[in-house]
């Protein structure tokens, strides 16, 4: 018999403690082939989940998938997220959690049963985006390369506890 992870142990225990302490859990999640959720919320594929009693209805955290319903403007839409597709889970109110490796993702239409392709399956994760010729040569002329400021307020930072 295959050992469980303790990942989905882990989601549940930091669910339970932001729970108690009056904080709002949020999970951030790789969407994926098998992932449902509304893509029109999905960004760089990944969307941030509230799976709060207050935002959810009928949450259950198994130890493969995550489902539950929740309303998108105003419409209620059947949520299932598969556990191994959670890559953080935090509270909104001090971005307390956990994070975990991204997983191997697949494409929208590839099941977990097709053979790989030739490519091998990328991970989603942090990298730099080069800007085109275009916006260099404008942002040279107006900015002389200097980065933005970050701006204050907006979501919090998630911080890792190890």
């Amino acid at each position: 018999m295959p050992e469980v992870s303790t990942k989905p142990y882990l989601l549940r225990a930091i669910y339970e403690w932001c729970t108690d302490n009056g904080y709002t859990p949020h999970i951030a999640v790789v969407v994926d082939a098998r992932t449902r959720v509304p893509m029109q919320f999905v960004k760089n594929g990944e969307i941030v989940l509230n799976i709060s009693f207050e935002a959810t209805s009928g949450l259950k955290m198994d130890n493969d998938v995550i489902g539950f319903s929740a309303r998108f403007g105003g419409v209620s839409r059947d949520i299932s997220v598969p556990v191994e597709n959670v890559i953080a889970i935090y509270a909104r109110e001090n971005g307390q959690g956990m994070a975990f490796e991204a997983p191997a993702v697949l494409a929208v239409g590839e099941h977990v049963d097709d053979e790989p392709q030739a490519a091998p399956t990328q991970t989603l994760g942090l990298a730099s985006v080069p800007a085109s010729e275009k916006v260099e040569s404008s942002s040279e002329e107006n900015h002389d390369n200097e980065p933005e400021p970050p701006k204050k307020g907006g979501r919090p930072v998630l911080t890792r506890i190890k």
